[in-house]
């Protein structure tokens, strides 16, 4: 595919399984969309990169049928689309695997994937046993090893990751929409889409793939487009660019330093945990968080890295073990103690367990301080706290159109900045960062990387969960590798690698794997 930008995108003599044309969508406040392009041909992989807010979720949406266009014109193999909502885009050939998951938790892995499309019985009830054998057959088809009458409920984010996928696979979908399908993905789990995305290539479909992961791009796209501030910039093969000039198109700057890494005086233990353990989770777990250090926790999914932050800050309380804070032990039942005694948590699931997403943006940023620091009497001080919401939103860069936007109406990105501000509102003494950059562009990754940064210069103790080891290895001071809810080992900075955290973080505990 020759490279194209806005001036010269016209029709080729190539067939395109999906065009967009000029395309313009706005909402109250802000043009999301003006008079965007993309061509995707049969058989490829598409990625569509932009930072967080360029319009790229949007545009999907259109494409699956969820928003209605201002203005332009969708057409599947040449002809026009009118969708009036997503049953719309599915009868006609489009499937989208949303970046926020919205499975059913207390329904079947089954009954999530075949809703609406349920085989009934001669009586006209739900064929259950059918059912789970179609599911069966699909899963074999995908290698996706799971029983089809789990509740969603019970698995993990990566679990209900693969099933969004698996259901829109089972669609037979022309064209699949993949926004950030690997957010959620261990490296092993990241193989395994990739050997579906390269069987559905093979079948002819079109798959446009949305990510903030460059390597990603290169192991797998055809073509690249790219998006920014809602228009089109440009267009090229994958093997026509290179990281720095996406990044580049995408930003409108050089992104100089990924991992703005500097020297910090680590000071005096903040935080100390013996012998924790939770039944049937993770058992004996023992370190300690110094102010100013960044701990890096490693792990594959499932390891317990999770679990461990939620039970520091109260969520579930540990079966045995202590927790000391400043050398005091510390019974934390609740996420209100812990942040009583200076802790804060970002998790992993922003929609799940972080966001009210009936609310306002200011609404969602004032949520953990409402309690304690703005209270006049038994009145919130809300002038104050609206300077504080506000200085905030310019410091973390969040687009927004105003502070009374809902915040169900920003992009994930932006989302996961608000709930940043959250908790920096609190002024935490200990920070624990669960996938902190998950969602998040190369440019803005690169400003929260430079904010957790600026708070260990001030003495902030800082614990970070991620499942990028490039993030884990450029940010930590030191990482906590972990397997099955056992500490593998400690790696200090100086001698930390990919190969050496993998080694950890896929074998069993040793019983001298304990910090020093």
């Amino acid at each position: 595919m020759a490279s194209m930008t806005a001036e010269d995108l016209t029709p080729d003599t190539a067939e395109f399984i999906l065009e967009v044309a000029d395309v313009r969508k706005a909402f109250p406040g802000v043009v999301a969309l003006d008079n965007v392009q993309l061509k995707v041909r049969p058989g490829t992989v598409h990625a569509l990169m932009g930072e967080n807010g360029a319009g790229k979720s949007t545009l999907m949406k259109i494409i699956a049928g969820v928003y209605m266009p201002d203005q332009g014109e969708v057409r599947l193999k040449g002809q026009p689309l009118a969708l009036q909502g997503p049953l719309d885009a599915l009868e006609a050939g489009i499937a989208m695997i949303h970046q926020e998951l919205n499975l059913m938790p207390f329904m079947t892995i089954a009954e999530n994937i075949w809703i609406r499309r349920e085989p009934l019985n001669a009586f006209g009830m739900i064929n259950h046993d059918k059912m789970n054998q179609m599911t069966e057959a699909l899963f074999e088809r995908l290698g996706i090893d799971m029983d089809p009458e789990t509740e969603v409920r019970k698995l993990t984010v990566a679990g209900r990751q693969m099933i969004e996928i698996a259901k829109a696979v089972s669609y037979e979908s022309d064209v699949l929409i993949m926004d950030e399908p690997t957010s959620s993905l261990a490296d092993r789990e990241v193989e395994h889409l990739f050997r579906i995305i390269s069987d559905l290539r093979a079948q002819g479909k079109g798959i446009i793939y949305i990510t903030h992961k460059m390597d990603e791009v290169f192991e797998i796209a055809d073509d690249i487009s790219v998006f920014r501030d809602g228009q089109f910039i440009y267009s090229a093969a994958a093997s026509e660019m290179t990281s720095n000039e996406i990044i580049k198109l995408m930003v409108g700057r050089e992104v100089t330093q990924m991992f703005p890494k500097e020297e910090v005086p680590i000071g005096e233990v903040v935080l100390s945990v013996h012998n924790l353990c939770l039944e049937g989770v993770f058992e004996d777990i023992s370190f300690e968080v110094r102010a100013g250090e960044i701990l890096g926790l490693a792990g594959l999914v499932g390891s317990g890295r999770t679990n461990i932050a939620e039970t520091l800050f109260g969520v579930t309380p540990p079966t045995s073990g202590s927790i000391y804070i400043d050398g005091k032990e510390e019974i934390i039942s609740s996420p209100h103690q812990a942040m009583l005694r200076g802790l804060a948590l970002l998790t992993e699931d922003r929609k799940e367990t972080g966001l009210f997403l009936g609310l306002s943006v200011e609404e969602n940023m004032e949520m953990a301080v409402l309690r304690d620091g703005y209270t006049r009497g038994t009145f919130v001080d809300q002038h104050r706290l609206d300077q504080e919401c506000d200085s905030m939103k310019e410091r973390l860069r969040v687009k927004t159109p105003s502070m009374e936007e809902r915040i169900g109406n920003l992009s994930g990105g932006n989302q996961q900045k608000v709930l940043i501000g959250r908790w920096l509102l609190t002024k935490p003494r200990i920070l624990i960062l669960d996938e902190p950059t998950r969602g998040i562009d190369v440019g803005a990754k690169a400003e929260i990387h430079k904010l957790i940064t600026e708070l260990v210069k001030q003495g902030v103790a800082v614990i970070m969960i991620s499942s990028e080891l490039p993030e884990v290895l450029g940010m930590s001071d030191r990482i906590m590798v972990m397997h099955q809810g056992r500490v593998t080992g400690f790696l200090n900075r100086s001698e930390a690698n990919q190969v050496n955290v993998m080694e950890l973080a896929s074998s069993p505990a040793q019983p001298s794997a304990v910090e020093a």
